[in-house]
């Protein structure tokens, strides 16, 4: 004799729930491992872009900061023109006199190798006699700065990047950064001032 193996309604219900419910869990766990394995990606491609010891990279958009100053350096080995660029952050710092700088502060230093343009020496030879024309030529590099007090408090509350075609320099040239930096302590560690309107 064979026994009955009914269910009763509520019991085909609660089991039919109980299906459902292991189907949304798997799909959820399966959609969390996805995510946790794209963050973990874009967090190897971030380190892998960034500057060596801080892990900075090159801010989207940075060629469109405002302006916070200009200036050449020279020395026996280059002769470069360079501009310093600032986020909104920075450039507000800077024109409230605001120091330290606060965190999210991101400074941009453009630098170009000089050059003579003696197609300019011949224009300025009438109104101006004997003057030298010197303009912008090749890129050199491009270095940041990040403030993050937190993050970078071993070097003065901020972080270093210097890329040459997009890429990095390396961990000896980043080492470098901050012993640079120290003798601007007093400002802040940032050598650049925001200069007076013309």
């Amino acid at each position: 004799m064979e026994s009955c193996r009914c269910t009763r309604p509520e019991e085909t219900v609660m089991l039919q729930m109980s299906t459902r419910a292991l189907k949304y869990c798997g799909a959820l766990a399966g959609c969390v491992i996805i995510a946790t394995c794209l963050l973990f990606a874009t967090k190897l491609t971030a380190q892998s872009n960034g500057s060596p010891i801080y892990g900075v990279t090159v801010p989207d958009g940075y060629r469109d900061w405002q302006l916070i100053a200009v200036n050449n350096l020279a020395t026996d080995k280059i002769d470069q023109l360079r501009a310093q660029l600032g986020n909104e952050i920075a450039i507000k710092a800077f024109k409230e006199g605001t120091i330290p700088f606060p965190d999210g502060t991101i400074i941009a230093a453009l630098h170009w190798n000089r050059v003579r343009s003696e197609d300019n020496d011949k224009v300025l030879a009438g109104p101006f006699p004997g003057a030298q024309s010197f303009v912008i030529g090749s890129a050199a590099n491009v270095q940041f700065m990040v403030k993050d007090s937190k993050r970078y408090a071993a070097t003065g509350g901020w972080g270093f990047a210097d890329f040459k075609d997009g890429k990095p320099g390396n961990d000896a040239l980043h080492e470098t950064c901050f012993p640079c930096h120290q003798p601007a302590k007093a400002h802040d560690y940032v050598f650049t001032h925001y200069p007076p309107t013309p």
